[in-house]
């Protein structure tokens, strides 16, 4: 199964939100310019549900 990470953070890019900083483990903080807020990304995004939530904290309605 092909991870979903490359099209969430092409995704988030497109909505000018900016990576921070690593965060623990396989992650990285990101920040959303539409909430005012930063969030995880997991770098290896294996299911849909869980690439929509990391857009749903974007401010980003779902895509996949």
């Amino acid at each position: 199964m092909a991870s979903y990470t490359p099209e969430v953070i092409r995704v988030l890019r497109d909505h000018g939100c900016t990576f921070v900083r690593k965060g623990k483990g396989d992650h990285e903080i990101w920040y959303s310019p539409i909430t005012n807020r930063n969030f995880p990304v997991d770098s290896n995004i294996r299911s849909h549900h869980w690439a929509n939530i990391v857009l749903k904290q974007a401010g980003i309605e779902k895509k996949f």
